[in-house]
């Protein structure tokens, strides 16, 4: 990071006039979101926000509106450096909407098995893309003048006992595949911040090691910027000081209060000079932020731009990839198109992923607002829910009036006082409260008119000490602690269920009772106490045991053409969870929709929202399928535009899809012996296509796939030399030509391998450059890749550095990891090594 830019103070200076206490004050957060300051000496606060793919701001749930950006892998299938720079640059026009200085992001863990819970989060199995796009992204953001927070370092691939689980991998692997993308990223773009993973790594917590943290980080990759922990990540006082660490979150601190840390320093543990390195890192990040010249942290905003608008609306086309178009079904002509039946999750917001990459954006737009907005009257849009999806019963809203007589409830807040403090509308029965610590009770309430007289379903889940009243009947009693709170705030807790009679008409009184539990259970030490947290789920009768897939069969069979819109709603595919397998949600329900709905109709679409690969057991069923991952506040916009050829499907896959769980590379040891909190990553450096390509047969569609609305040609490969050395680089160029009708991108990828056994086993080969062209119909460009030692080499164990065996390897060319259109040769005259 460099020294504080000119209007910062004399920073040294300012450690030279703190206490200890001072000091110690400065090594951890003020609360959730800031750090904290030193009035006297003119030390502001700063706030950061969670990211990667929107501003959330410092409210979980029901907070100021936030523009909601394509999940990072939307982005990677765009394989666009460009577009990632302009969603950096806008993501920081809103993290200053927030009033915050620091996005906690980019998320650039590789995606080492198709079940990780987060992997939408981050962009690829592959690091290459993902660093270079981190990259930009990082570039972009901090060009605003706020800092990235590259995360979670590090080998922080699963969610499943992600606070406890003690990754174990090679030195190798670490180097050439999970580092990797930090490793890029950090020489490239100089983050001004970054976040250790919860997690241990070859048996020591991520925040106190000093070999991800000191060896490698600042020393070998040259590092001058912050690190913090990730939310409760701290493990430690002096471990984590002395390795490098230099900033606890949330705070108030937990581990690094004034008397733990001076104890460290009086027993000989910390020195007074690494706090001051710790406490200097700091105050460093504050002025990169611009927080001492303007240390004001403004209300938050909701400011929808059109031009983050239309920038989303553009990423989301960009990233769709086609799988599959059989007899060119898409894009589909509107004047030859008089019904299409929207069939599935048409009506649901699917722009991003669950967790703290969720947002309450500006828009929510579903796929049958977009193609509403696109077909007006001359389509006839027929709608059909088709299959139930949700995870638990959706939160109570409908029918239920506030103390106001608005729709929603009313939640009181007491602060060990009968009197509440003050109250919140909510509009559904979801409460989560940890952000107030003076709070022990609240009471939400409200009054249901049920439509309909039936024996309705009623389900709970709490993190503790609730009752559950209507109409003064205990429905549901909790005492003592419940559900993972961490479990719950993710929306991913298992819920109690019932059965009560309600009857048309009559008014019935709602009302939640919950206190604090002070031994919550979960594994974060600041979320196990002053915690209050529930969900109230309703569904009607009639509702709950409709027969859906018959009515959508039949709306199929009406329409000119079919889409069956499927996808991992944030409750299916979210942080703190790893899903049980790549089945689509729930219990094959919508796996039996795309099935019942091809066989009624030949012109059936499959539009897929998640953010990893999926099972398709229709696969040959049906004539076309998109995947549009989750695209962003104009989810719909983007896909319509798609679908009806407005934009063209950008995007190949960043990940491979195999056919079946199985065939996955980490299938046997994914994700670990969790009773013993230990995974080994057994498949060393062989995730992704590194793998595939050795069992070519297991994949359904391979790395860097992706079908055009237009044909191209790739011809005249060549390399401006066969022969490299060390200090030389070698081009890679290709001509590409559009050759259909139709305006389109072609994305040209440059891969590396031995052309013969080496010393140690190696890929088939390893994407190490690609180039996108964006061409018209009938023009053609030429590109091109640069080839540098790294897109030789290997991290040699023995070593400690990077190893280049002298021989012959091949450089292939091609449209994806598995269409290869041009093979090329280069030798390496003389073996050699440098340092990492």
């Amino acid at each position: 990071m460099g020294s504080a830019p000119v209007g910062s103070p004399d920073l040294e200076g300012l450690i030279k006039q703190m206490t200890l206490e001072e000091k110690a004050l400065l090594t951890a957060g003020a609360n959730f979101w800031e750090t904290n300051a030193i009035e006297r000496l003119g030390i502001p606060r700063m706030k950061v926000s969670d990211g990667p793919n929107g501003a959330r701001g410092e409210n979980f749930e029901n907070g100021v509106t936030s523009a909601c950006f394509p999940a990072s892998v939307s982005l990677a299938a765009s394989f666009n450096e460009d577009l990632a720079g302009h969603i950096g640059k806008a993501l920081g026009q809103e993290t200053k909407t927030k009033g915050a200085r620091v996005l906690l992001g980019p998320t650039v863990c590789p995606h080492r098995h198709p079940t990780g819970g987060r992997n939408f989060e981050s962009f690829s199995e592959d690091p290459l893309l993902a660093g270079r796009l981190a990259s930009k992204y990082i570039e972009g953001l901090q060009s605003e003048g706020i800092g990235a927070t590259i995360k979670h370092y590090a080998v922080n691939e699963q969610e499943s006992h992600r606070f406890t689980i003690d990754a174990h991998v090679s030195e190798r692997a670490l180097r050439e595949i999970y580092l990797k993308p930090f490793e890029i990223a950090v020489k490239n773009a100089k983050p001004w911040s970054l976040m250790s993973s919860y997690n241990l790594v070859n048996g020591t917590h991520a925040d106190s090691s000093k070999h991800l943290l000191i060896d490698v980080l600042r020393k070998q990759w040259g590092y001058k910027g912050h690190v913090m922990s990730d939310w409760g990540g701290t493990n430690s006082v002096h471990e984590s000081l002395n390795a490098g660490h230099d900033l606890e979150m949330p705070g108030p601190a937990i581990h690094r209060k004034f008397e733990k840390i001076k104890k460290a320093i009086d027993e000989g543990k910390l020195t007074v000079e690494t706090l001051d390195e710790r406490v200097l890192a700091n105050l460093r990040l504050l002025g990169q932020c611009g927080v001492f010249e303007d240390p004001v942290i403004p209300p938050e905003q909701a400011i929808d731009l059109p031009e983050h608008r239309a920038l989303i609306r553009k990423a989301g086309a960009e990233g769709a990839v086609l799988l599959k178009n059989e007899k060119n079904i898409l894009p589909l002509q509107k004047e030859k198109t008089r019904s299409i039946a929207m069939l599935g999750l048409a009506k649901q917001f699917l722009g991003h992923g669950g967790g703290s990459a969720a947002v309450n954006a500006h828009r929510k737009i579903t796929a049958y607002d977009g193609f509403q907005e696109a077909v007006g009257d001359k389509i006839e849009l027929k709608y059909a829910e088709g299959a139930r999806t949700w995870r638990n019963l959706p939160p109570f809203s409908e029918g239920v009036a506030n103390s106001n007589g608005k729709p929603g409830f009313t939640v009181n807040y007491f602060k060990n006082s009968n009197k509440p403090a003050y109250s919140k509308d909510f509009a559904a029965g979801a409460v989560k409260s940890f952000e107030d610590p003076e709070v022990t009770r609240v009471v939400m309430s409200g009054t249901y008119t049920p439509p309909t007289t039936g024996k309705h379903y009623i389900s709970f889940s709490t993190i503790g000490n609730t009752k559950v009243y209507i109409n003064d009947d205990l429905v549901f009693n909790y005492e003592g602690q419940s559900a993972d709170v961490m479990a719950l705030l993710l929306g991913v807790a298992k819920e109690d269920q019932k059965r009560y009679d309600f009857v048309q008409g009559q008014q019935y009184q709602i009302r939640v009772d919950a206190s604090i539990v002070d031994d919550a259970d979960s594994p974060l030490s600041f979320l196990s106490s002053n915690i209050i947290g529930f969900n109230f789920g309703f569904m009607r009768q009639e509702l709950f045991e409709a027969d859906l897939l018959t009515e959508a069969t039949d709306v199929a069979k009406s329409a000119d053409v079919a889409i069956v819109f499927v996808g991992n709603t944030p409750s299916w595919e979210t942080e703190g969870s790893d899903r049980d397998d790549m089945n689509l949600p729930m219990n094959g329900s919508q796996d039996k929709l795309i099935a019942a709905v091809a066989a009624a109709n030949p012109n059936t679409i499959v539009v897929n929202s998640t953010g990893s690969p999926i099972s398709m057991p229709w696969v040959a069923d049906v004539p076309a399928i998109l995947q549009s991952w989750f695209p962003g506040q104009e989810a719909g916009h983007a896909i319509a535009d798609v679908v009806f050829g407005a934009a063209y499907p950008g995007g190949k896959l960043p990940v491979t899809f195999p056919k079946k769980l199985s065939d996955a590379p980490a299938s046997d040891n994914f994700p670990g012996d969790l009773k013993k909190n230990f995974v080994e990553y057994k498949e060393g450096i062989y995730i992704g296509y590194r793998h595939y390509d050795q069992k070519p047969d297991t994949v359904l569609f391979p790395f860097g796939f992706g079908l055009s609305y237009t044909t191209f040609e790739v011809s005249n490969a060549s390399v401006s030399s066969a022969s490299f050395s060390k200090d030389q680089t070698v081009s890679v160029t290709a001509d590409v030509a559009n050759t259909g009708a139709r305006e389109g991108s072609e994305i040209i990828q440059v891969y590396v391998g031995p052309s013969q056994s080496q010393s140690i086993d190696r890929p088939i080969k390893e994407l190490k450059g690609y180039a996108k062209a964006h061409l018209a119909a009938g023009s053609k460009t030429s590109v091109s890749v640069t080839l540098d030692k790294e897109s030789f080499s290997y991290f040699n164990e023995a070593k400690n550095k990077w190893s280049v065996e002298a021989g012959k390897y091949t450089v292939s060319v091609g449209t994806s990891s598995t269409q290869i259109v041009s093979t090329l040769e280069v030798e390496v005259k003389e073996s050699f090594d440098f340092d990492p």
